[in-house]
């Protein structure tokens, strides 16, 4: 890769790209009926900031962890983990993205979405990265938390507060996050128990977090069901809600019962179609209905 290509790839592209996309759907979801220019414009910049920020924290991430990716199949390629781009060039990429980011907002959008997207950027780089993740197989439960604020993020963009309706979003991508990354962790063991790092089932065995993803997936089909609950949403939305929710917990069931690294990387595949295809729905449904 050239220099371009190893700077935009530190910023984890494709799950910032889902940030971004859990966020502009908060923005949608925000703003009653079809959105006027203004808003339109406003949700753009906003989109813009976030994304600064986030790209910023996964630099920061792959420079904190630089030496665990070192030693697993799939990270050891980034330009931090082979040496090609040294500390202090990651951290003043990081450095800038942050601040450019943290800018865009206080400026353009309003105080409080900067001060929440940099609590996230400080959740997630500091707390979830360099504190929970090496101490303690919880780190993704508590961790998640850092994860699940994009939809809040922006909502408090379009409106200036945080209301019921972000915080349910918030609730579904929060316990969404467990099982999504359990589903890798379990294909993916021999690499995390390489690294070092607690994930659990590393320090608690395949089987019990087999379980664990299962009774998850359970809790997460009943929060996907309140944005209908709360008014949010209409059928369009429960509709594909359950469909995608009796998915999840089938793969859980099937996971728990019988075990193979193929069916945990198809959990893990599925997981991504369901938060993904499930915002679409509130999408849809917002604008349709």
């Amino acid at each position: 890769m050239n220099r371009f290509q190893q700077f935009y790839h530190l910023t984890k592209p494709r799950v910032v790209q889902l940030i971004v996309f859990c966020a502009l759907i908060g923005m949608v979801l925000a703003v009653p009926g079809l959105p006027a220019w203004a808003e339109v414009r406003t949700a753009a910049i906003a989109c813009l900031g976030i994304w600064l920020v986030a790209g910023a924290a996964a630099a920061f991430n792959c420079l904190v962890e630089k030496g665990i990716d070192a030693k697993m199949r799939r990270t050891a390629w980034r330009a931090t983990a082979s040496g090609e781009l040294s500390d202090w060039q990651t951290l003043s990429f990081a450095t800038v993205l942050c601040v450019l980011g943290c800018w865009v907002l206080y400026a353009w959008i309003n105080p409080l979405t900067m001060w929440l997207t940099l609590a996230t950027f400080v959740g997630y780089a500091v707390i979830y990265t360099v504190i929970l993740k090496p101490l303690t197989p919880q780190n993704i439960v508590i961790g998640g938390a850092s994860g699940a604020m994009p939809p809040v993020l922006g909502w408090a963009a379009m409106t200036g507060d945080v209301s019921p309706e972000a915080l349910i979003l918030f609730l579904i991508i929060f316990l969404w996050t467990p099982p999504h990354f359990w589903a890798l962790a379990l294909y993916r063991v021999e690499d995390y128990r390489k690294s070092g790092l607690p994930m659990l089932p590393v320090t608690h065995g395949n089987e019990f977090t087999r379980l664990q993803i299962l009774l998850y997936t359970l809790v997460l089909f009943a929060a996907c069901l309140m944005p209908f609950a709360y008014g949010m949403s209409s059928w369009l939305y429960l509709a594909a809600a359950v469909v995608l929710s009796v998915g999840f917990t089938s793969y859980g069931w099937r996971l728990w019962r019988q075990y193979s690294d193929a069916l945990a990387r198809e959990t893990f595949r599925f997981s991504l179609i369901h938060l993904s295809v499930l915002f679409a729905a509130l999408l849809l449904d917002h604008y349709l209905l």
